[in-house]
């Protein structure tokens, strides 16, 4: 898919403000509203566009604690990989997960509402599956930039 400048802009104005009616992008990119209709569904059905959320503020939800946990594997358990893969799937404290390169293996974003709760996560998921070999988690004391919309300059 040609991602031209009012493509970049409509894709801005998306992860700006959301999703809208089509002529509120319309007058937003400068177009008529059907175009942008129609360049909205091809966004859709590429996959640029994967789903449409709405972000909440996870303190306000009673989710106070926020930790980044590295977590590293033993590289010779059978399964391991997809036993951890497996448990990140199916746990909803579990924000993000990713494969790194370092001293870990992965690096998770667990949001709790409290340490005993983070406590409760690591000894009845974690720390059960027989693959994990260390976790060493930070936690955050505040966030100071958190951004979900992504860097895409204009042409």
């Amino acid at each position: 898919m040609e991602l031209d400048r009012v493509t970049r802009r409509l894709i801005d104005t998306l992860q700006r403000k959301g999703r809208q009616s089509a002529q509120q992008l319309a007058e937003a990119v400068g177009m008529s509203a059907t175009p942008v209709w129609r360049r909205l569904k091809e966004l859709e059905q590429s996959g640029v566009i994967r789903r449409e959320v709405v972000l909440m503020d996870r303190e306000k939800l009673g989710l106070a604690i926020c930790a980044w946990a590295y977590v590293s594997l033993v590289r010779h358990t059978d399964g391991a990989v997809e036993d951890f893969e497996r448990l990140v799937a199916s746990s909803p404290e579990i924000m993000e997960c990713a494969s790194i390169t370092g001293e870990a293996d992965y690096v998770i974003k667990v949001v709790v509402p409290d340490m005993k709760a983070y406590d409760r996560f690591l000894q009845e998921r974690l720390f059960k599956l027989k693959g994990v070999s260390s976790i060493r988690t930070n936690v955050v004391l505040r966030e100071v930039k958190y951004e979900t919309a992504l860097p895409l300059p204009l042409p």
